[in-house]
Order: C-alpha cells, then sequence, then structure tokens
C-alpha cells in the first residue's frame, strides 16, 4: 500500500467514477482498475461494490477511505514540517450551525493571512457528529456549545461566553422581561441543540406560559421575525451584531441573566495543539468583552 493508490481512492470517492478520477491523478483508467485492485489484494478486502454503475464503495471501502484521508493529511503535514514550514498543511475544522458560526470565518482569514501555506477546511454539521469526528481524528478541531459527556480523550476549552437576551421588536414599550414573555406571541427557538433545551428549562423555571406562534430551527431566522414585528423570543448575544438585531428592545434573560457558552474541541493529543491554540486566542479577541481567555490543562 502507498500514498498513490490511497490519492486514487479519494479521488475516485470525489469525483464519482474511475474514468474521472483517471484525469484527476494523471493515469489512464485502466491503471486506475489495477492500482485499486492491488489495493484490494493486499487488504484481502472488497473496495468497491463493481455490480453496481458506477462502482459504489464497500463498507469496508469506507473505512479504508477514511483512514487514507487521515494518512494523506499526515503526509502533507510531515512533508511541511521537514522543509521547515512549521504553520502549513490542512486544518480541518467543524462547526454547529451558529449564531457564533460568523466568528470562525474571521479567524479562518486572520489565519490564512498570518500562515500563507495554511489551509483550512470548515465543515458545518450536528455537535454530536462534530464531536465523534474530531474523536475519530477526521476533524482537527470543532466549534460546539458547551456538552454533556465530552470523551475523556477530547479537551474544549470555551472561548466565548455571551449572555441571553429578551429581544421584542423595534418600539415595543418596555416592560419586564416576564410581563413580555406573558403577554406578547412568542417565536420559540425548536431545534435539538443545547442553547434550544437551556431556553426552555429557564422558561418552565420562570413559570411563564407563551403564546406560540412560531417554531423556528435557526436563531437567525428569529431575529427577522422579532425584527418584522412576529412576536419576541430569545437569542444569544452573538445573534444581535447583524443589522435587524441591533434596534430590537433587548432585555436580560434569566434570573440572573443566562449565558450560554462556545468553544473549541480537541483531541488531547493533537499534534495540532499549538495551532488550534492560536486559533482559539483569535476568536477570543473576535468575541471582545464576552470572550474566555484560555486556561492551562
Amino acid at each position: 500500500m502507498d500514498t498513490r493508490q490511497l490519492k486514487t481512492l479519494v479521488a475516485i470517492h470525489s469525483h464519482g467514477t474511475f474514468a474521472r478520477a483517471a484525469g484527476i491523478v494523471g493515469l489512464t483508467p485502466s491503471a486506475v482498475s489495477q492500482q485499486i485492485h492491488a489495493l484490494e489484494q493486499e487488504l484481502a478486502i472488497t473496495l468497491f461494490d463493481r455490480s453496481s454503475r458506477p462502482p459504489k464503495l464497500t463498507p469496508q471501502g469506507m473505512q479504508v477511505l477514511e483512514m487514507a484521508r487521515d494518512i494523506l493529511q499526515r503526509e502533507e503535514d510531515a512533508k511541511a514540517s521537514l522543509r521547515g514550514d512549521q504553520i502549513a498543511g490542512t486544518l480541518m475544522l467543524g462547526s454547529v450551525r451558529s449564531s457564533a458560526l460568523n466568528l470562525l470565518p474571521q479567524a479562518v482569514v486572520q489565519m490564512r493571512t498570518k500562515h500563507p501555506k495554511l489551509k483550512v477546511n470548515l465543515r458545518v454539521s450536528l455537535s454530536t457528529t462534530l464531536i465523534a469526528d474530531v474523536a475519530a481524528g477526521r476533524l482537527d478541531a470543532a466549534v460546539v456549545a458547551e456538552h454533556v459527556g465530552f470523551p475523556n480523550a477530547l479537551r474544549w476549552s470555551p472561548f466565548l461566553k455571551e449572555p441571553l437576551w429578551l429581544i421584542a421588536p423595534p418600539g415595543t414599550p418596555e416592560r419586564s422581561a416576564i410581563d413580555l414573555l406573558n403577554t406578547m406571541p412568542y417565536v420559540r427557538f425548536q431545534s435539538a441543540v443545547p442553547l434550544a433545551n437551556l431556553i426552555d428549562t429557564e422558561l418552565s423555571r420562570l413559570g411563564v406560559v407563551t403564546k406560540d406562534v412560531a417554531q423556528i430551527d435557526t436563531i437567525g431566522s428569529i431575529v427577522t421575525c422579532v425584527h418584522q414585528g412576529l412576536g419576541v423570543s430569545v437569542a444569544p448575544h452573538a445573534a444581535l451584531s447583524a443589522p435587524e438585531g441591533r434596534n430590537l428592545l433587548r432585555l436580560p434573560f434569566g434570573t440572573p441573566q443566562i449565558s450560554r457558552q462556545i468553544g473549541l474541541v480537541e483531541r488531547t493529543t493533537s499534534s495540532r495543539k499549538n495551532l488550534i491554540f492560536e486559533m482559539h486566542n483569535m476568536l477570543v479577541s473576535l468575541c471582545g468583552e464576552y470572550g474566555v481567555p484560555h486556561t492551562a490543562q
């Protein structure tokens, strides 16, 4: 097994067919087939189900594909290190679909400006998927909310602790948060994420009976609906930095005011810990007064 075979395998999966992959890796289609056949013989497994057109990876083939991606990234990183490029290669990042996501591209741009040879690959997914991918080595780090039960092999470092606000349409007469929640239509954040559970738990603790007018699964859409006068809702601070969020009436949500934390999760033995530490510090800076400095662990 050599990296040429692994690159060919990744190319086939990325481009769909042996013929398209051949053009990417600079081989003939027959040479691509020979490489895959040799790899199958060496590993004593079947990588592709050839009864389908185009051939599809078998479950074992998918396992080898993940292994191939990891090996190729390690090869790239090793070459960069030997050349003296200490900050090079590819940083594989993930992020939840959070209002804090708007901070991550800014940090990525800063990283690329500071380290021109560094490539960053960003993927957005659910927190459970991201945590599993970091643990398995498919991602170097991921932006996720405070979570119950991180595996021991992972380290979560918060970079943002932001307050939650009750938000109401522009021009709403200011009253107590409890009064607004009990009397005005309520736009509920309906999603299987920690933030939604945090909001619902505090509403229950406060004894509020909301008059739900909508259930929406993205905070950005909720802010838009409140701005248009649909009702009141609850949103984290970062979500209110966009133009539609700036003119809303906002009151502290919770007694005392509730906050939520967002951080970077990484493997405790990560070879990219220095780079992730640098990314963490950039995110802290972008968070301003709500940034959480890195603590020694």
